[in-house]
């Protein structure tokens, strides 16, 4: 994905664009205003539009979820200003603010994504913000140099979650369980396929199924129709399945943290 950028009325003018051309374009919207001087295709996507309109780029959880990637909540606009920028427009309070340096080009409207990233983790805290990173390189949109790049600009005692990256996780969700049982000190494997049943989310201690289900993929009769067969070929072998909901998940973890300790130190793993 290109990084959309701006351009100014000179740069315009350098490519021989006349001012009748430029102000048509604007009328035909072929073109946006960005602020005084500062023009983007239409095209890009209204985020990136406002965060060029306020002086900056779209950066953090707001870039994260233009991208696809995982991010815990994205209700605010992030923008990312650098340090040296001056005769910024006022912004609404609801915009989170980043000063800082940036690799980003002069003209991109979008932050640098290795930075972005570095923000969410700071703005998430560390379990959302391993759940984003872990996203961001499912989706191949970072290499594991780049993840390394992530967590040596953070701060120190950020630098241990490293080790927590694991890209096999398919949503976030799945991200916040792994770290949980982790926590539990439960021994799991991630995307294991079962003969007979097919590939679940993590197989705990060789006999839990933990399964996160969300709205998008488990909401139609089909859908759970196939998952109650699932669960019913996984019982005629001896495993026991817990199905989580997403909305759980990321919103009431304790009570995930409780079903997942209760089912794993229950009396199925004393026998």
């Amino acid at each position: 994905m290109a990084t959309p950028e701006f351009r100014t009325y000179r740069q315009l003018r350098d490519d021989g664009w006349s001012r009748h051309r430029i102000d048509s374009a604007v009328r035909s919207g072929a073109l946006v205003r960005l602020r005084r001087g500062r023009y983007a295709v239409a095209s890009v996507e209204s985020t990136a539009r406002d965060a060029g309109c306020f002086g900056g780029r779209l950066d953090c959880v707001s870039l994260l979820s233009v991208l696809g990637v995982f991010v815990l909540h994205s209700d605010r606009l992030h923008v990312q200003f650098d340090r040296e920028a001056s005769r910024i427009p006022e912004r609404p309070a609801g915009v989170v603010a980043h000063w800082r340096a940036s690799r980003a080009r002069p003209g991109d409207l979008h932050a640098d994504l290795v930075e972005a990233l570095r923000q969410a983790v700071l703005c998430q805290g560390p379990r959302a913000g391993i759940a984003s990173v872990d996203s961001a390189l499912h989706g191949r949109l970072i290499t594991d140099v780049e993840v390394d790049a992530v967590f040596d600009g953070l701060p120190r005692r950020y630098r241990r979650l490293r080790g927590l990256v694991d890209p096999s996780a398919e949503s976030g969700p799945e991200t916040l369980v792994r770290l949980i049982l982790r926590a539990l000190g439960a021994p799991y494997e991630t995307q294991v396929r079962l003969r007979g049943v097919g590939r679940v989310d993590f197989l705990v201690g060789g006999w839990l199924i933990v399964e996160c289900d969300s709205r998008a993929h488990h909401s139609s009769w089909e859908e759970q129709f196939r998952d109650r067969r699932r669960d019913r070929a996984a019982a005629a072998l001896g495993y026991v399945t817990l199905r989580l909901v997403a909305e759980d998940i990321l919103y009431r973890p304790d009570l995930v943290r409780d079903a997942l300790a209760g089912v794993w130190k229950g009396p199925r793993r004393s026998r």
